[in-house]
């Protein structure tokens, strides 16, 4: 098939050409801290915040439900209404914390089941304490001045301060959600213009990547003698001595290596030319390549124009 001395055992393999071939990004797995994350300045604004915006709703409901008792004729006592409205945002802002913490850990934790079980022991843990705290604190207050509270404890009463309360948390839970992102979003800024710039990396040589399969073998153009067509096959040739088979035409592997000095000396040969050592032109206007490794190889007079600056010297006619 050539004029190149005997080879190995041929290796049948696909050419992939993959220039400058970039690598992979990997996500990297981000840090997690404890469930007690601990509270900072800014989550002590969100409180604030928070607590500004509870108190102007609950004194809005105590004078709007004591406006309300009033037009019906009932009593219209606003200190009290004012006392369970403000038991109940107390209770509320400080458990503000365990809700903060949980969304936290929602956020840090994959999978939809496990962030649901996370916020339904949340949800729970918070109308619970929501409930004992404000009955605790509404009949120590009235006990201060005398009085007594009557909570009037039974299943419907409990469902109905769950129901608010499941309402309180969900609309809570979503603002301080949006505020972690929003965090997490500017730290990530901060932290991409706090990073030095890059290196400007220097392009790597082309290279040619020839697979079998799942199995890929990289060849560097220099390595490469000669490229040959077989049938519907085309084999490279290397300076190594080994040989792979590959699918494909000559035709189109010679676009592919005109930029390596890879040219085409014969019909069905192509030739490295960085890699040839002498040019032998022979009186049929033929001509014999050899090669740095020793090896020669044969191209027609076709092709002569190819070589003819080969050593400085004119192919003859």
């Amino acid at each position: 098939m050539t004029d190149g001395q005997n080879a190995p055992e041929t290796e049948r393999v696909e050419t992939v050409w993959d220039q400058s071939r970039p690598r992979g990004d990997e996500a990297s797995s981000s840090g997690t801290s404890g469930w007690l994350a601990g509270i900072n300045g800014g989550d002590w604004t969100t409180l604030g915040a928070i607590a500004a915006i509870a108190l102007a709703i609950g004194i809005v409901n105590a004078l709007s439900g004591a406006q309300d008792a009033a037009w019906r004729g009932d009593s219209s006592d606003v200190g009290r209404r004012l006392l369970w409205e403000l038991t109940s945002i107390i209770v509320i802002l400080l458990l503000v914390p365990i809700l903060m913490l949980s969304v936290r850990r929602m956020r840090r934790t994959t999978g939809l089941a496990a962030q649901i079980g996370i916020g339904a022991v949340a949800l729970l843990g918070f109308s619970a304490l929501h409930i004992t705290g404000m009955v605790g604190l509404r009949k120590f207050m009235l006990w201060l001045v005398g009085s007594a509270y009557d909570f009037h404890f039974s299943l419907a009463v409990v469902l109905y301060e769950f129901r608010k309360d499941a309402v309180t948390a969900l609309l809570i839970g979503a603002t301080l959600w949006l505020i972690e992102s929003r965090r997490e979003l500017r730290k990530a800024a901060r932290a991409a213009l706090s990073m030095p710039a890059a290196p400007l990396e220097q392009p790597s040589p082309d290279l040619i990547w020839l697979r079998d399969g799942t199995s890929r073998i990289r060849v560097a153009p220099r390595d490469i003698l000669w490229v040959a067509s077989a049938g519907n096959y085309i084999e490279y040739s290397l300076a190594n001595g080994t040989q792979h088979l590959i699918r494909g035409t000559l035709a189109a592997t010679e676009s592919e290596l005109a930029r390596f000095a890879i040219v085409r000396v014969h019909r069905t040969r192509l030739a490295n030319l960085d890699r040839v050592s002498g040019v032998d032109f022979k009186p049929s206007g033929d001509f014999e390549l050899t090669f740095d490794t020793g090896k020669t190889l044969g191209g027609s007079r076709r092709y002569r124009p190819a070589v003819a600056s080969l050593g400085g010297r004119t192919a003859p006619a």
